[in-house]
């Protein structure tokens, strides 16, 4: 009586492991990149030997090299405003929430008027304002 052992071994490869790992990491990356919020307005800051840094920012002021004025809540994304709109904008940001930082990055070759400009709203409602700069060499 001959009995025969069934110990063939198969030369095949099961990609379903490899395909969840993919989706894994494509998953990964996908939530990663949303989460990161880069500065989408290009702006020149000025230098400063000053460390310093905030709590919490309220509303992000952005002014361009043109002139341009962005507005951006938390993390969101910067919003361009006509500079009339400034104050009202800023008014109602505040006005929700009880932290009272506003960070400013203004590029450092536009007029000084349009610096001032920012701060005299923030002097005029009482409100705290940071004004950003770059780590000096």
């Amino acid at each position: 009586m001959a009995l025969k052992r069934r110990n063939k071994v198969e030369a095949t490869f099961s990609m379903s492991s490899m395909t969840d790992l993919i989706f894994l990491l494509l998953l990964f990356f996908i939530m990663a990149s949303t989460m990161s919020s880069p500065n989408d307005i290009k702006i020149n800051l000025p230098q400063s030997k000053a460390k310093t840094t905030t709590r919490a920012t309220v509303a992000k002021v952005s002014i361009d090299e043109v002139g341009n004025y962005y507005i951006a809540v938390g993390k969101g994304k910067p919003m361009q405003i006509a500079p009339e709109e400034l104050e009202s904008r800023i008014t109602q940001i505040v006005a929700q929430d009880t932290t009272t930082y506003i960070a400013l990055h203004a590029d450092q070759d536009i007029a000084y008027k349009e610096v001032v400009h920012v701060l005299d709203i923030a002097n005029e409602h009482k409100l705290k304002l940071v004004i950003a700069t770059k780590k000096a060499k």
